[in-house]
């Protein structure tokens, strides 16, 4: 396995693939590598002929006091479980490789897809994330992309800008993987402390009771949402940032629980903000 540092490097190395014939799978990652990311990684090899894997803890998507100088890095023990996958190159640039003096370009999606849930929660979040996978198609040239569905709403904003602006590449979204208790697998759940581990269960249980009252057969959105707060009220050491009921395929409001529907919720138990969803067909 290649790892890139630099951006010319690695565009150089997708350019000669290319003309090789080779089609090229992206998992644009932050690095410190779970089961999540390793799940994209596999898909990416079953469908494309080499695999890179981008690990970039991207300071833009990052806002005041949040977590970015404590955000968990460690690119030998990436590196080492990308190598046991088979993975072609990894390209792990610096802030200044990616920023350099004077860089002022930003992509941003606007609208209510991006001012909703983590977008409303987190401004300038989104135009932070737009903005560095933008340059990581350019910089690596993708035929194909992959991310995952825990960040349901980061996908679909990528795909509305991959077809607004044309890029001539298409985005898979991998399956949420959970831990043996249906904990999502982040990168984040190792600041967790025993008890705050065990409250943290109540995110995947809270889309577990919203999975049973929907199939149950309610269609009000206020009720379903109201009984996931009580439940997540009811345990130690949360503090809810939101709980949400929306289209599945653009966030618009629904007056019912009907059709394509994403049900989302970010939490924080302790100082970890946490974010999981349910995506249904009623």
């Amino acid at each position: 396995m290649q790892v890139f540092t630099r951006v010319q490097e690695m565009q150089e190395w997708s350019l000669q693939q290319k003309r090789l014939g080779k089609k090229i799978g992206l998992v644009p990652t932050m690095g410190y590598l779970h089961d999540g990311h390793l799940s994209l990684v596999r898909r990416a090899k079953a469908e494309c002929d080499v695999v890179i894997v981008s690990i970039f803890v991207n300071p833009l998507q990052f806002g005041v006091g949040e977590d970015y100088e404590e955000y968990p890095r460690d690119l030998t023990r990436d590196a080492a479980l990308l190598e046991k996958e088979g993975v072609e190159a990894t390209f792990a640039p610096s802030v200044k490789e990616m920023y350099p003096q004077g860089y002022s370009t930003t992509v941003e999606v606007g609208g209510e897809i991006t001012a909703k849930l983590c977008g409303k929660s987190r401004p300038g979040h989104f135009k932070g994330v737009t903005t560095v996978v933008s340059k990581l198609f350019n910089i690596c040239l993708p035929e194909v992309a992959y991310f995952g569905q825990k960040d349901a709403q980061q996908a679909m904003i990528i795909e509305k800008m991959v077809r607004e602006l044309n890029f001539p590449l298409r985005i898979v979204r991998g399956p949420i993987v959970r831990e043996s208790d249906g904990l999502a697998m982040s990168s984040r759940n190792v600041y967790l402390n025993e008890e705050e581990r065990k409250s943290a269960l109540v995110l995947s249980q809270a889309l577990g009771l919203a999975r049973e009252l929907i199939e149950n057969g309610e269609t009000s959105v206020g009720k379903v949402k109201e009984a996931m707060i009580n439940l997540i009220n009811s345990k130690p050491f949360t503090d809810i940032d939101y709980v949400e009921i929306y289209n599945g395929e653009d966030l618009s409001d629904l007056a019912e629980i009907k059709g394509k529907v994403l049900v989302a919720l970010a939490v924080r138990v302790g100082k970890t903000r946490l974010i999981d969803n349910l995506l249904l067909e009623v």
